[in-house]
Parts: C-alpha cells; sequence; structure tokens
C-alpha cells in the first residue's frame, strides 16, 4: 500500500503540465563580466498577488557549473505557485575567480530579487534560497554569512533568506572540511558550520550516507547546532546515496527530495497542503 501511495506521487510528480514563463535579467556586471538569471513565474500570474521565491545555485565546487542543473525543479515549483530563479555566478573555469567571488555574487543575487521583488511579484518576505553542493554552500552563507558583500551592493537591502533548501551542501570549510585549500584561516567567516547563530532560518537539509565531500556527522552536528539556537532544520538522510543524488538523472530520489521539500514549504505556508 505505501509503495503504490509513493508510486503515485512520484507519478503526478513527474507528470505535471509544463506551464512557465521565463525571463533572462541581468542582476550584475563586473567589468566585461554579465551575470543574469533566469526567472519562471507561476502561469497567468496574478498581478496584485505576491507569490514566495526560490532562488537556486548551481554546484559545481565554486570551479564550473551551470544553472541548468536545477532547471527540473524551478519548471516544477513555478507550476506549484512559486517563482523561481537560476541565478549565475562567477566560477573558476569561467571566471578564473576564487571561491570568494563565487558568494558576493550569490549575496548580490540575494539582493536583486528582493529589491525587485515588486517587478517580479515576489513576497520579499518569503524568499527561500536552495542549491546544491558548493550551490549549497553558497545558499546557506547568504543566510549565515556576514562577511564579503560587493562594493557596489546596497547594503540596506538584506540578502538574508527566509528558508533554505539545501541538496548535499558544503557547509563545512575548516580544516578537514571541503575546500578548506583554497579557503584557508578565512573559513572562520565563509564557513556556514563556524556561523550558525540565532535567527539562523528554517533549513531542510538533503544528505546521501555514501557522500565522499559531506560527512553523515557532519550533518548531524550542523543540525545539533541549529537546534541549539533556536532554530529548526530538517535532516533527510538516504541509505548509500553517493554526491548528487537528488539530481533529475535518478529520477526516484529527485521525485523523492521534490516531495520532501513541498511538504517544508507547506509546513512554512509557503505552499498549499
Amino acid at each position: 500500500m505505501k509503495r503504490s501511495l509513493f508510486l503515485l506521487i512520484s507519478l503526478g510528480l513527474l507528470s505535471s503540465k509544463v506551464c512557465f514563463a521565463q525571463e533572462k535579467m541581468l542582476y550584475k556586471q563586473i567589468d566585461t563580466t554579465k551575470l543574469y538569471m533566469e526567472v519562471f513565474s507561476p502561469e497567468n500570474p496574478d498581478a496584485g498577488q505576491k507569490y514566495p521565491a526560490i532562488v537556486f545555485f548551481f554546484g559545481g565546487g565554486w570551479v564550473g557549473g551551470t544553472t541548468t542543473q536545477f532547471e527540473p525543479h524551478a519548471k516544477y515549483f513555478s507550476e506549484k505557485g512559486i517563482v523561481c530563479i537560476l541565478a549565475d555566478y562567477r566560477v573558476n573555469k569561467r571566471q578564473k575567480t576564487t571561491p570568494f567571488e563565487s558568494l558576493k555574487d550569490a549575496k548580490s543575487a540575494m539582493r536583486f530579487v528582493r529589491s525587485h521583488a515588486q517587478k517580479l511579484h515576489i513576497d520579499p518576505d518569503k524568499i527561500v534560497a536552495s542549491g546544491g553542493s558548493a550551490g549549497g554552500h553558497l545558499a546557506a552563507a547568504t543566510a549565515l554569512i556576514s562577511e564579503y558583500n560587493e562594493d557596489t551592493d546596497d547594503l540596506s537591502v538584506s540578502c538574508k533568506p527566509n528558508a533554505l533548501i539545501l541538496f548535499n551542501p558544503v557547509i563545512d570549510n575548516g580544516p578537514g572540511g571541503y575546500g578548506f585549500e583554497r579557503i584557508g584561516e578565512a573559513y572562520k567567516d565563509f564557513s556556514p558550520l563556524h556561523n550558525i547563530r540565532k535567527g539562523a532560518p528554517p533549513t531542510l537539509f538533503f544528505l546521501g550516507t555514501r557522500d565522499v565531500l559531506i560527512p553523515v556527522e557532519t550533518a548531524q552536528y550542523y543540525q545539533t547546532v541549529m537546534e541549539k539556537v533556536g532554530s529548526r532544520c530538517d535532516l533527510y538522510l538516504y541509505g548509500g546515496q553517493p554526491h548528487g543524488f537528488f539530481n533529475l538523472k535518478n529520477k526516484a530520489y529527485y521525485d523523492m527530495t521534490v516531495y520532501r521539500a513541498s511538504q517544508f514549504l507547506s509546513s512554512l505556508g509557503y505552499l498549499d497542503e
């Protein structure tokens, strides 16, 4: 019975009718580098309504990756009444940058979305940051890291999301954590795990138990610290699954994680039950 119910849920997720609008917006320019975000809006949005939003950051170790990674998620959630945004950012392979520039761009993207909330028909108090791997780091860092702001940003506009959905995120950049060889001692102001404070937004955390980059113990400790400061952190572990298990190519796990994300958003009042 349970298996049949899950299959019905899965089929429902995969057979949803595609009905979304797409717009490409320039959100930042550094010298000759132009950074864009793709906006997926609900079909025929009500001009008088403010919709929740999700800003997705792709993975790739701050080295590579493209916005197409979360396009299936953006299409799905835009059909459910959420404005979804795929944000590009600088990476080493294309712009010869460091992880610090990637974080500056992620913060700029969040500020752009919030400052353009009216134009995008977004509720500025219901903006979710999401991402996978290094993109998960960027999402979490927009919420928890105070440093690494672009000089041209309007700092009076908050870059902090109201909630987080993290897919095997790189949340520990300290000694022994991911990226320490590039981050060095700056991890103290860069690593989400080392900067969890009271007021951290409610978080959904997905991880496979065979992820070679993020140990299960690290995720569990993150959840413990979040709860210690009074913040919600829902951790879901998927037995035997490796890094990147949640992508569309693994349809069963894509379905499971999207369904859990829908439940999380419903619990926050961002989606109808």
